[in-house]
């Protein structure tokens, strides 16, 4: 047999023990991934690791009177695969309020319109046909697929030009659209490059209202025109204030950006401010923003301004602009410039203490009863609480997606674990922090057990598309609930040690589950096979139940048992005839060779009166058997409920 050939059975042989040795499946996909190098089984990008990019110059007129953008685009796509491109997928995020199109959420039928309207497309030198018949054009659902008449080769780069219009939901607003005459989110609104990977090639997910983003990182010119009585906050840093804001403003905006105390910049008193804007005039806004996965902007006419900043980076000069928009009407966005400035203080320093990494955030304040939000890179969109712990959580959770999916490069229409559940999980952590009355990880674990172990309780591993009604449960309190556990099983200086190595190696790139898996493995020392195959692949719950006081040479033992498939740790409370106590507890991991149930020596030889097991933070999914009585000799039954 050659070397070569040798060599390479070797290498294959050794990727199938190390997948055999996880004690979980890994999809042919990924396989391919591994053995062609692009990932490696320690968890880092692999020697032959490379993505594509895309680079935007968006030209757009917005008209809020008709809830209208006319924009034209030139994308700078570069192909770094190892793969000649024979045709092109454009998202087209607004075909979702096409009629007929298949979605998730019941669309008013006044948001309904006949799809974003192609007016013109090239790539490289090649005009596109976009008629309905062209046999190279293909509409699907949101994506339109090019086969292109030149491909694109490997380590090319080409141009794409797009003249585009979409008009914007008022009724259903789903994380875009004008929620009221003059109050505007603007996202997933221009045609944007899909993705194409090497797990996948390229990403064809339809989007229906649920799945967000994937998106390939890149540098954003973007000039928005609108009426001279609207501001337009966006993705990015303004670049031409000097033309659209008035001397005042900007003195105002200077104070802010060295400042840790929040200026108002704009209030309800100020509107003469607006200096030489008149309903008749024209501005066009400029903003840049460097490598990231999107673009959102917000604009409006009457809306408060308020502004802070922070130095996020001990080792930067450079500060973060923090802004805060929001109607005057507002119960509590007066707070949440503060707030917001709280929270990127926490994340930067503590958990998972990695510096904000962009230069600005604004949160707009979206004037409906939802209460709920949505995230963008350097934007967060969210409604109104009358408790401030819950302003507190809803921003928490959206700026904490800055890390992920934005930094991180997540495929969150595959796996909306590896950002939602970590959203949920930092968020549980910052309030816990600021508000130690409270129990927000006890909370996330009654929000889990609401739903565990039933017929949609489905496996986090099984892509974010095909779990409909179990989307939230295997989205965010399930992985928040296990990222807890790991957190407490490793240790939380060495658990954030692992995050911080995982967000290292795969920041501005595309990290799949198993980067994370074997990332975390590395980092903990060990094989975790047998948290992350119950925890994340499998169908179970967890449950474990006191069996009985057990009396063996001259002790005495707790003998807890596991009822349930997940390994979880065991705390419990042990109460003596002489009235004294002691806690006893195991880590997880004495689940983690399959033991049905263990024996905890007590240190006391004192008749035993009383014992309860588990804790709020801890996910049993039955509680009856938690307890044991000596008066009554026997535990509850062992029978989940």
């Amino acid at each position: 047999m050659k070397r070569s050939l040798v060599c390479a059975v070797i290498f294959l042989l050794s990727g199938l023990t190390h997948a055999q040795d996880t004690g979980y499946y890994i999809p042919l996909n990924f396989e391919h991934a591994f053995e062609n190098g692009t990932r490696s089984r320690d968890g880092q990008p692999g020697a032959r690791y490379w993505q594509n990019r895309s680079d935007y110059e968006i030209r757009a007129r917005f008209i809020p009177s008709r809830r209208l953008i006319r924009g034209d685009e030139n994308i700078r796509y570069q192909n770094n695969s190892p793969d000649t491109l024979k045709e092109l997928v454009v998202r087209l995020y607004q075909d979702m309020y096409k009629k007929g199109t298949m979605r998730d959420n019941v669309i008013d039928p006044g948001d309904l319109h006949n799809g974003v309207d192609l007016v013109a497309m090239t790539v490289g030198d090649d005009q596109i046909i976009l008629d309905n018949n062209a046999p190279a054009v293909r509409r699907e659902m949101t994506n339109l697929i090019v086969k292109l008449p030149t491909p694109i080769t490997p380590g090319n780069k080409t141009g794409i030009h797009i003249t585009w219009n979409v008009q914007l939901p008022h009724i259903t607003p789903i994380r875009t659209g004008a929620y009221s005459d003059s109050a505007f989110l603007v996202a997933y609104w221009y045609p944007q490059i899909s993705v194409y990977d090497d797990i996948d090639g390229w990403d064809k997910t339809v989007y229906s209202g649920t799945q967000e983003f994937y998106s390939d990182f890149g540098d954003y010119d973007v000039e928005l025109t609108a009426p001279g009585d609207y501001l337009i906050w966006a993705t990015g840093e303004l670049q031409n204030r000097d033309e659209v804001l008035s001397p005042t403003l900007i003195k105002r905006l200077e104070k802010a950006a060295e400042n840790d105390s929040v200026q108002r910049i704009l209030g309800p008193s100020d509107s003469l401010l607006k200096g030489s804007w008149t309903t008749g005039r024209m501005n066009t806004w400029k903003f840049a923003a460097e490598y990231v996965p999107d673009f959102a902007f917000a604009a409006s006419n009457y809306y408060n301004w308020d502004a802070v900043s922070i130095k996020a980076d001990p080792q930067s000069d450079k500060r973060v602009l923090i802004q805060a928009v929001y109607p005057p009407d507002s119960p509590d966005f007066n707070l949440v410039a503060a707030i917001t400035w709280k929270v990127i203080s926490e994340y930067s320093q503590f958990l998972p203490g990695v510096p904000y990494p962009y230069p600005a955030m604004t949160a707009f304040n979206r004037p409906d009863k939802s209460g709920g939000g949505m995230e963008y890179p350097m934007m967060i969109n969210d409604g109104s609480h009358t408790k401030e712990s819950r302003t507190l959580g809803l921003a928490a959770h959206e700026i904490a997606h800055t890390y992920f999916p934005f930094f991180m490069g997540i495929n969150e229409r595959k796996y909306a674990w590896m950002d939602e559940g970590w959203a949920t999980m930092l968020t549980d952590e910052l309030q816990s922090h600021y508000s130690p009355a409270t129990d927000p990880y006890g909370e996330t674990v009654k929000t889990y057990l609401r739903s565990v172990g039933k017929e949609n309780d489905l496996p986090m591993m099984i892509p974010s598309t095909e779990l409909r009604s179990a989307y939230r449960l295997a989205s965010y309190s399930r992985p928040a609930v296990a990222y807890k556990l790991l957190m407490d099983y490793m240790g939380g200086e060495r658990f954030k040690l692992a995050l911080q190595n995982y967000i290292q190696r795969w920041h501005g790139k595309h990290p799949t589950p198993y980067d994370f898996f074997y990332t975390f493995d590395q980092m903990a020392g060990e094989n975790l096979a047998w948290f992350w195959s119950p925890w994340f692949f499998k169908r179970g719950y967890p449950d474990l139940a006191i069996k009985n006081i057990r009396q063996k040479d001259n002790k005495q033992y707790l003998v807890i048992e596991r009822v349930g498939e997940f390994p979880v740790p065991v705390y419990a409370r042990v109460f003596y005839k002489d009235n004294g106590d002691e806690i006893v507890q195991e880590p997880m991991s004495v689940w983690k060779d399959g033991q049905k149930e263990i024996e905890i020596p007590l240190k006391n030889d004192i008749t035993v009166k009383h014992v309860d097991l588990g804790r709020p933070d801890i996910p049993d999914l039955n509680t009856d058997n938690n307890s044991y009585d000596s008066s009554i000799q026997t535990p509850a039954q062992s029978t989940p409920r």
